[in-house]
């Protein structure tokens, strides 16, 4: 390679490398990127540098080799022009007031982390802002239906990118689309990271439902009125009631609710039989979301006085230790009400 062809080499980060990382990583390098993928862990790094595998997170699956694992985050960002965070709701303000010293003023920032921040109860896209030193307004959200095991094997998937900059939606869309990762645009930042963190609660609860032998008709009640309280909150936060609608809403809600590939559908599934939490938590390899999610999201529904009586109900059953078939119980013997909330 000549040093003019060196130079044009496109180049990106993402930090960190779980399974989502890594799965966008490789749709990054599909694309042509020379992509850095940052971990902590020195022999995943190696590993996925000499064996061109994450086997904790994506057994089986062969990453393309202009991905290079770093454990310095310099190395990782230095000449990057987009910078995409996958870190944990739990970690993303640590990761990025780590990386804020070596982020280049013009790199694209984008990230993939649903969740609120549980002790401030702000979005991501707030947190990144802040560490980041930049304007919300410029950061990008990526979220939808994308099990990370599909994306890797290059099955079709389709996702959104939304930022209040169409340029920057544009240039992250520009730089994740091809031929099995279609992505669209969105302007709605807060109804597209509003439904990211919300659908993950439900997830849990159709994984608790299945558990229960409740069938279908229960499971497709609990996300249809799952769908109900992400719009209640996001009504309340400002987002466009169509983005729930599309694929951040009902897209991402139906994958994670009703799929085997999900970590907060399997976590609901074990918690049935009355496994403790921890013990849940304990044989899970990912960060299951959505118990964090659950208890962010039961502050955020008194604080902004929205009924979520899902939220509550699976809050009750993780942290206060109510029986899940109780929970449902409970859900059942609501007062009677109309479906269709009426407006205003």
């Amino acid at each position: 390679m000549t040093r003019n062809e060196k130079a044009a080499v496109r180049r990106a980060a993402v930090l960190v490398a779980g399974s989502w990382g890594t799965a966008l990583a490789s749709v990054l390098a599909v694309n042509g990127f020379r992509v850095s993928l940052w971990t902590r862990n020195e022999a995943q790094a190696t590993e996925i540098n000499t064996k061109h595998q994450n086997s904790k997170y994506l057994p089986d699956s062969q990453l393309p080799e202009n991905i290079v694992a770093t454990t310095d985050l310099a190395e990782a960002l230095t000449g990057a022009e987009l910078a995409l965070f996958v870190a944990p709701s739990g970690a993303l303000r640590q990761v990025a007031k780590a990386a804020a010293p070596y982020m280049e003023p013009d790199t694209l920032c984008v990230h993939a982390t649903k969740g609120f921040e549980e002790h401030t109860l702000k979005r991501m896209s707030t947190v990144l802002a802040e560490e980041l030193s930049r304007p919300e307004s410029t950061i990008v959200v990526l979220s939808g239906p994308s099990h990370a095991e599909e994306v890797i094997r290059k099955q079709p998937t389709t996702v959104v990118v939304a930022s209040e900059s169409l340029s920057a939606a544009e240039q992250a869309q520009d730089a994740l689309i091809n031929g099995a990762f279609r992505v669209y645009t969105n302007n709605d930042v807060v109804g597209v990271e509003v439904a990211g963190a919300i659908k993950n609660i439900i997830a849990l609860g159709a994984g608790l439902s299945d558990g229960l032998g409740f069938g279908d008709n229960a499971k497709a009640a609990l996300l249809t009125r799952g769908l109900a309280e992400i719009g209640r909150l996001g009504a309340v936060m400002g987002a466009n009631p169509m983005t729930f609608a599309g694929l951040a809403g009902v897209g991402d809600l139906v994958a994670t609710g009703t799929s085997k590939h999900s970590r907060n559908w399997r976590a609901g599934f074990m918690l049935a039989d009355g496994t403790p939490l921890e013990t849940v938590l304990e044989k899970m390899v990912m960060v299951v979301e959505g118990v964090r999610t659950t208890r962010a999201a039961h502050q955020l529904s008194k604080q902004f006085d929205v009924e979520m009586p899902i939220t509550a109900q699976l809050y009750a059953v993780l942290f206060e230790g109510k029986p899940p078939k109780e929970a449902v119980e409970s859900l059942m013997g609501r007062l009677k009400t109309h479906e269709i909330e009426p407006i205003g």
